[in-house]
């Protein structure tokens, strides 16, 4: 979605305070591709500070379905936008001063909605996404999702040391 702001650039300085809807529907990233199942709409405001320095503050939310880190099942996991930018049109992103953000996301009198949105989606991707805390994984030997049941598969993980150990378990069973 591409905003105008040409009304907050010009002479007036006319602030926008839209809704609009997000464009995209999954987020594309080096691991994978991740669907977007429900997203609410983007309100925008937008104002002038001075020169051609800009206020953007954007609000939204979305939801994405990540596999679990552990079993590989979907998840449902809500991501808050909440971008509250300061950028100033004048200068290159190389010559920012403090406090000032990127504005990769505005192109001449166009801001890019959806640009904007997804580097906020990247700053707040969750670093690990269970299912339930509880969560047992799969098999890493036939690849089962032991929440679902478990497998026949002999546990190789176990220290090659303690095999000993592990047979006399075995002949031993019965008693």
């Amino acid at each position: 979605m591409l905003l105008n702001l040409s009304d907050v650039l010009s002479d007036r300085h006319q602030p926008i305070n839209e809704t609009v809807q997000l464009d995209m529907d999954s987020v594309q990233m080096r691991a994978g591709t991740y669907p977007i199942i429900r997203k609410d709409p983007v309100e925008i405001h937008v104002s002038h500070v001075k020169n051609r320095e800009l206020k953007i503050q954007a609000r939204s939310k979305i939801c994405v379905l990540i596999p679990c880190d552990r079993c590989l099942e979907d998840v449902e996991q809500e991501l808050v936008l909440d971008a509250d930018k300061h950028v100033d049109l004048s200068k290159s992103d190389a010559e920012l001063d403090e406090g000032f953000d990127e504005s990769n996301y505005i192109d001449g009198y166009y801001l890019d909605v959806d640009k904007m949105l997804y580097n906020e989606i990247l700053i707040g991707w969750p670093m690990k996404v269970l299912c339930s805390e509880d969560c047992k994984g799969i098999c890493n030997v036939c690849g089962q999702n032991l929440n679902k049941g478990t497998c026949d598969c002999e546990d190789t993980s176990l220290d090659p040391r303690m095999s000993v150990v592990r047979d006399l378990f075995k002949n031993f069973k019965e008693v």
